[in-house]
């Protein structure tokens, strides 16, 4: 089973690499979700994780709180997007909504169309889609050619349990279109189960190794 490790800064990457994690999912400021991390800060995980042949995904999130964006911070996130780029970091993370509860088509056509040579990852923004427009927005994500979207099936103040049913029709309607990323609320004790059910190989969470 592919396990992603979301750290915080720089300072866990030595260890989760030592302890055999598979991918790594570069953040600042967990407590709110993640947000991107500076510019030092990328440079120095994207030359260690590439000497060590483990792939790096940025998360380009430019605050906390809800994931509609004004033109100013889609600016920013393409910003950081280049910037990324530029480092040779392979994949990027990143999600918009609308109020309406849909998908942002506009802003996430931009930040794709700034991520060539990218992998491109739909993070938890996902799960503020409505439900009803989350089937919508899997078939666009795949026609815009998404890699996955990291989900957890629902808001994280649900234990990861409780949203295992909509993380199942999420799976099915994707089917194997996009690759589906559970993850929040996983430990390295229940990962392999949550895997198991769903019907993935691959999970994601900030203790899904011990290090």
């Amino acid at each position: 089973m592919y396990k992603e490790l979301a750290v915080e800064n720089f300072t866990k990457i030595p260890r989760a690499i030592k302890a055999g994690i598979d991918r790594i999912e570069l953040n600042d400021n967990l407590a709110v979700g993640g947000t991107t991390v500076s510019h030092g800060v990328m440079a120095a995980s994207a030359q260690y994780t590439r000497e060590h042949n483990v792939p790096l995904v940025a998360m380009i999130r430019p605050r906390g709180g809800n994931f509609v964006y004004n033109e100013t911070e889609i600016a920013m996130m393409i910003g950081d997007i280049k910037c990324a780029a530029e480092l040779g970091v392979p994949a990027v993370t990143f999600g918009a909504v609308n109020r309406d509860g849909r998908l942002d088509t506009a802003a996430m056509a931009a930040l794709i169309d700034a991520s060539t040579g990218m992998d491109v990852v739909c993070h938890m923004a996902f799960d503020s889609i409505a439900d009803d427009n989350q089937k919508e927005a899997i078939d666009w994500l795949v026609d815009h050619g998404v890699k996955r979207i990291l989900t957890h099936g629902g808001m994280l103040s649900q234990p990861i349990d409780a949203t295992m049913l909509h993380l199942r029709e999420i799976v099915q309607w994707a089917d194997n279109r996009i690759e589906i990323l559970p993850g929040g609320g996983l430990q390295s004790s229940n990962a392999e189960d949550v895997a198991a059910i769903l019907g993935v190989d691959q999970v994601h969470g900030s203790h899904i190794i011990e290090i």
